[in-house]
């Protein structure tokens, strides 16, 4: 609805030199705008998948429902070369036909009332408590049946949508799981899940292929707490908020806390092509594994502009097949574990804007598995002493400020981004090197631009996170002006071009910017 996917397959360029740069305007608008370039892509395997060569990448801030045209460049400085342009369309916000028939229901019609609606209904559900139920009809393109709930409407769950088409879930609570298997265009919007032990303590989720779903400015409450015991994998922990699997899903401005992992996506056999998807704005809170787990993205996932407070692990990326996996924009505090779990040997992540406070290394890996073609830029990453919580480190003792013993240096490409810790030390590992000052990063990594900074650089007080098993309130984390992270990051095409001053401002937020919006809407 906001971003669009761009891939172009490749043959040849064995030097890998070649390149794809990107404008793009609204049909009928003269004026062309710049999009990053593409990320070019190389063939590769992993974990049961693989995947061919490629450039590919993401055009980002787009309006819903409109029509683009994007103009692509392909040049190779040994020779060749073209211009393709496309006309594509972002897809519209879900919404109820114009002139909808209303159907009034009660518990006691809803089954009666439920079988006969036809493409285009809005059934508009009375107070009181439906039971669970399986639901078997559905809408049309641009004529969805849209379930309405009322003051009092609660659902009992498990609810079942299987292999359904255009149905809208709105204004409802649902006490139990809702499950939405196979189902293409669905829509759940301002409702509230609240998840029981039952069904595994899943919320809101779809274990086999669904395209196109749209999970907006919902509250989603799981069964799980905020303990040392429930930590991690293995932990004392139930349920996933939002899961899903399959192309096209718009998970924006959710309330998400209390689960194993907040909003994920599948793992290993059951990932289903896992593309163009995109986590936005959602607020994920005290979740006991993965804040936002983006597994087995196979490109073009954008997680941006989450909100990620006291969560075990923020960020996962276990693996990217490949990417680009974008993750921009992101404000993380008290990630336990890591900010990023850059694991099982992914490949193709993108860090651009983040912003992370948090206890231990402050952008740190501990798996054994490489860390390949990761590309980052603008982010700010603040740690200090770490210690050990569920049998998982948080870092060293000496909190360094980045530590990454398995990055694959000859492919890694970044830079201007802020470090820091609590301690006042800068140790770091880059690789197989251990460094221990700016000076040194700078001069021996690609981080040639890289800054030192401390919690002052905020413009409100920002507390160290120093006992992680506490349910913080999330702090505002955007900075303060004259602070070192002000114009200290570069221009990004189509992500900073709304920076004030000389240039963008590191971490999630510009100075003197608004907060925006996460979480369920007004």
């Amino acid at each position: 609805m906001q971003h669009l996917t761009v891939e172009w397959p490749i043959t040849g360029d064995e030097n890998a030199n070649s390149s794809v740069t990107v404008r793009y305007r609204a049909e009928g608008e003269s004026t062309w705008r710049q999009a990053m370039p593409l990320r070019r892509i190389a063939e590769g395997d992993n974990e049961g998948f693989g995947w061919g060569r490629r450039h590919s990448g993401s055009i980002f801030g787009l309006q819903p429902g409109t029509r683009y045209e994007v103009e692509l460049t392909l040049r190779d400085p040994d020779g060749g070369g073209t211009t393709r342009t496309e006309t594509v369309a972002t897809r519209a916000v879900p919404a109820p036909m114009a002139g909808a028939p209303t159907k009034a229901v009660t518990p006691s019609t809803f089954a009666a009332v439920a079988a006969s609606a036809q493409p285009g209904d809005i059934l508009e559900l009375g107070p009181g408590t439906y039971g669970a139920f399986d639901w078997s009809r559905s809408g049309t393109e641009g004529k969805p049946i849209v379930l309405r709930g009322t003051t009092g409407t609660v659902l009992t769950g498990p609810i079942n949508l299987f292999n359904q088409r255009y149905v809208h879930f709105d204004r409802v609570t649902i006490n139990g799981r809702l499950r939405f298997n196979g189902t293409n265009h669905f829509a759940l919007t301002r409702s509230t899940v609240n998840a029981t032990s039952a069904n595994n303590g899943d919320a809101v989720v779809t274990f086999l292929r669904a395209e196109n779903a749209y999970i907006a400015d919902n509250v989603v409450t799981g069964v799980t707490q905020w303990a040392e015991s429930s930590l991690g994998v293995n932990g004392n922990n139930l349920g996933e908020g939002i899961c899903v699997t399959g192309p096209g899903h718009v998970i924006m401005n959710n309330r998400v806390s209390g689960f194993r992992d907040g909003i994920s996506l599948l793992e290993d056999s059951d990932a289903k092509d896992q593309y163009s998807i995109d986590i936005v704005g959602n607020d994920l809170i005290g979740n006991a594994d993965d804040g936002i787990e983006a597994d087995f993205c196979f490109h073009n996932c954008r997680i941006l502009g989450n909100r990620l407070t006291n969560n075990f692990i923020a960020l996962s990326s276990q693996p990217g097949l490949g990417g680009p996996t974008y993750f921009v924009r992101n404000a993380v505090y008290n990630a336990v574990h890591v900010a990023f779990k850059l694991y099982r040997g992914s490949s193709g992540d993108v860090l651009l804007h983040n912003t992370v406070v948090k206890h231990g290394d402050g952008f740190g890996i501990y798996a054994d598995t490489p860390v390949s073609n990761l590309y980052a830029r603008n982010n700010l990453f603040l740690g200090g002493p770490g210690g050990s919580f569920g049998g998982y480190s948080s870092g060293n003792a000496a909190g360094r400020v980045l530590h990454l013993p398995t990055l694959v240096t000859a492919n890694a490409d970044l830079d201007h981004d802020g470090f820091g810790s609590t301690s006042g030390t800068f140790g770091a590992t880059w690789g197989a090197t251990p460094l221990s000052s700016l000076s040194a990063l700078r001069s021996s990594t690609t981080e040639r631009h890289a800054v030192q900074v401390d919690l002052g650089v905020f413009a409100s007080t920002v507390a160290y996170p120093s006992a992680p098993m506490t349910l913080y309130a999330a702090p505002d984390l955007r900075p303060g002006a004259g602070s070192a992270v002000e114009n200290a990051g570069i221009a990004l095409p189509n992500i900073t071009d709304d920076f004030s001053g000389s240039a963008p401002d590191l971490g999630a937020h510009e100075v003197g910017a608004p907060l925006p919006a996460y979480g369920p809407r007004p």
